[in-house]
């Protein structure tokens, strides 16, 4: 009996491999030991100048010489693409991708897109994330697991733990804490299984905060926050690492703001309205965050697609929100609960002169020396999808006065140095992992080119772009 369990058990598990290789290999593009892309324009991540005409050698899923076509050796034995009209970027490094997405309800729900959330993110040249914050902690960790051993195709994941909230969460996917023993526990509890950060959220304490930091730093880990509780400055005196959506909800400006408590969505937008970004507040803000080496992440689409019945000049454009490659990914349940959530965006007349606020405070905290990281947060009225949101952020990094070379750079190296990864990603340099994006046109020109991604490749892979997104179509709202 045992013998006859052993042989069954056998079958089932080379029956799935079989299954499986041929499920990776019809969305790959190209894959050999040698590849040479050549007569390419690169944008290398480094903020440096763009280069034409030259030529990628990857060998063995490692970038082994960037330089010139016209002085270039392609080895004999090398799988050549001619890209000639095409840019190739460093693949992005999402720094808010979460693995799940908004399903409606009150309280609001939400529920992991674990099959449809990896192919889009690596289909539109995210090969890296932090998934910041999750819902469904043990998928994230599984989804992880499949990836790096090949059984499922998706981008290389660093996983943030449940989020650590205080009383009070809008919803109930998150556990409210108890205290700082709590936080402490929840920290070690999930590092141990294998989170590599932490994200604190809006009702946290102080006590709750500094608890969770102590814990994550004792392993060389970082935590991250959307803070409402605890304002910014507060929250780098303590020790946190990262800020998360800017100067969107910075708290501390509200007036008689009371300790530990998060006060109403309306006065946050009320003292940020009134903030004079030039003056002693602001500026003590943006010279703490970057005297204590606190990163901030942009998460500009999220907050675009909150006005988008407002946007004027670009921002919250329709051509940006109702994009008809993000509606067909949905599912018709999906794309009729964005519509409608849409079409409700109450006319706040003031909203766009906020959101460029928000982006005027990121170009500062730039200007000052601040490390400034990128993602999406796939999250808001529904509309943010996988891939698509990150492509649009560096679009918006633009709108809010970067260079497309910097807005670049701040999407992938500097993701990476966040991650403390920068020696193997996040630009086009000899001795990194090919994890590069290639896209038909000239970002560096008409950053809009950035959406025209054809060929992804992770460690060197070159996955097909369209085919991995047509196989989700429908699917982001069901799984």
């Amino acid at each position: 009996m045992k013998t006859r369990l052993a042989v069954l058990l056998m079958l089932c598990l080379v029956s799935v491999s079989f299954a499986q290789a041929p499920e990776r290999q019809q969305f790959i593009r190209t894959e050999a030991p040698v590849i040479a892309l050549t007569h390419v324009r690169v944008i290398d991540g480094t903020g440096a100048a763009p280069r034409d005409d030259q030529t990628i050698i990857i060998n063995n899923g490692k970038i082994e010489s960037v330089g010139s076509s016209a002085n270039a050796k392609t080895p004999a034995n090398a799988q050549t693409l001619d890209l000639q009209g095409y840019t190739v970027l460093p693949g992005l490094v999402g720094m808010h991708d979460h693995m799940f997405f908004p399903m409606g309800g009150s309280p609001p729900m939400y529920s992991n897109m674990g099959s449809s959330f990896p192919r889009l993110y690596l289909a539109l040249g995210v090969t890296t994330i932090r998934t910041t914050g999750s819902v469904a902690p043990y998928t994230d960790l599984e989804i992880k697991r499949l990836i790096d051993t090949g059984r499922m195709i998706g981008p290389k994941m660093h996983v943030t733990a449940p989020y650590l909230e205080g009383r009070g969460s809008f919803t109930p996917v998150m556990h409210e804490l108890t205290g700082a023993d709590d936080a402490r526990r929840m920290v070690n509890y999930w590092a141990d299984l294998g989170a590599t950060s932490f994200k604190a959220y809006m009702n946290i304490t102080r006590d709750e905060l500094r608890a969770a930091v102590e814990e994550a730093h004792k392993r060389g880990l970082k935590v991250t926050g959307h803070l409402c509780s605890i304002g910014f400055k507060e929250a780098a005196e303590i020790g946190i690492d990262d800020l998360e959506h800017g100067l969107m909800v910075d708290s501390e400006f509200v007036p008689n703001k009371q300790p530990d408590q998060c006060p109403p969505g309306a006065a946050v937008s009320t003292s940020l309205r009134q903030l004079d970004l030039n003056g002693t507040a602001a500026q003590e803000t943006i010279r703490s965050l970057v005297a204590k080496n606190v990163a901030i992440t942009s998460t500009l689409p999220v907050f675009e697609a909150a006005g988008a019945a407002l946007s004027q000049s670009g921002i919250g454009a329709a051509s940006a929100l109702l994009n008809p490659r993000v509606l067909n990914v949905m599912s018709t349940d999906t794309r009729v609960r964005y519509l409608q959530a849409r079409a409700r965006v109450s006319p706040e007349t003031n909203y766009v002169a906020l959101l460029r606020k928000a982006m005027e405070f990121e170009r500062a905290f730039v200007q000052a020396g601040g490390l400034l990281i990128a993602g999406l947060d796939p999250t808001g009225n529904g509309g943010i999808v996988a891939g698509f949101g990150d492509l649009r952020e560096v679009e918006l990094l633009v709108e809010a006065g970067f260079t497309p070379i910097d807005a670049i750079k701040i999407a992938s190296l500097n993701g990476a140095k966040f991650l403390g990864e920068n020696s193997r990603i996040g630009s086009i340099v000899p001795g990194k992992q090919a994890d590069l994006m290639v896209v038909k046109g000239n970002p560096a020109t008409t950053i809009a080119d950035i959406e025209k991604v054809e060929i992804v490749f992770k460690d060197g892979v070159g996955y097909d772009s369209e085919k991995l997104i047509q196989s989700v179509q429908g699917l982001v709202g069901i799984r």
